[in-house]
């Protein structure tokens, strides 16, 4: 039994490789594994170790607190936006670190160094460079304000859509100064009252059938929209547009 627990481990270890760093002919993670060191003549031997990871761009390396240079990783708390759904994409930074690092040693080279923590470029022992490949796999932007250092690598992401670029967010910078996205439709319409949404003539009926339990939204002049009761307590509501319904997974009603 034990071969078959190994090998449902590895599996998984591998599925959250695949969806972290995808596997395409422009796989950061296999493309920079090869690439030469960058030059960084300007840092001096930092800590090295094994690391753990405590945010999308933070990690105790040798007993130091590590803060990746040139680059910027969504808060934990932090969301992102991606076909009208949100999802926790500063918990996946952190995960895609963790991936990244994937239990080696660390090698760091320190670059500044302030509030007790030291801002460094780290490396794996087989000279993968953690800080660009985070960057190029969209999990992290470059921190224009201290370096232009991955520029290039952001731009390489954004034009793949990889990681937080396949959608919406907030540069983390912004996000926590109190910067949030836009609310997607069906958020606003569950936050707005239901005297408020029928002020606005929201008279799109969101009915949930009692047989069959489908979402099925009336339009004034259909059929069934005068017979049509909303109950709140069932989960039934107003709508403003369909464009809204629709969104909420709700569909049209056929007479």
């Amino acid at each position: 039994m034990r071969w078959v627990l190994w090998f449902t481990l590895a599996a998984c270890e591998f599925l959250m490789a695949a969806v972290l760093f995808p596997r395409s002919p422009g796989n950061p993670v296999s493309a920079l594994a090869s690439s030469p060191m960058r030059d960084l003549a300007a840092g001096r031997p930092g800590p090295s170790g094994r690391a753990r990871v405590i945010d999308g761009d933070s990690m105790i390396v040798g007993g130091t607190h590590v803060r990746l240079h040139g680059l910027d990783a969504p808060e934990g708390k932090q969301t992102c936006l991606a076909g009208g759904q949100r999802w926790p994409c500063g918990r996946l930074a952190a995960r895609a670190l963790a991936t990244l690092i994937d239990g080696r040693v660390l090698t760091c080279q320190e670059l500044d160094r302030e509030r007790g923590r030291t801002y460094a470029v780290c490396r794996r022992d087989d000279a993968l460079d953690i800080n660009a490949s985070l960057v190029a796999a969209g999990w992290a932007v470059a921190y224009r304000r201290y370096s232009e250092e991955y520029v290039e690598d952001e731009s390489t992401a954004k034009a793949a859509r990889r990681g937080m670029w396949r959608g919406e967010f907030v540069m983390p910078w912004d996000w926590r100064q109190g910067k949030r996205l836009r609310r997607t439709g069906a958020e606003s319409l569950a936050t707005t009252p239901a005297t408020e949404r029928q002020s606005r003539r929201c008279n799109i009926k969101g009915n949930i059938s009692h047989n069959s339990g489908a979402r099925i939204y009336h339009m004034p002049g259909d059929q069934d929209y005068a017979a049509t009761r909303i109950s709140v307590g069932r989960g039934e509501r107003w709508f403003c547009s369909e464009r809204e319904a629709q969104a909420a997974g709700w569909r049209r009603a056929g007479r």
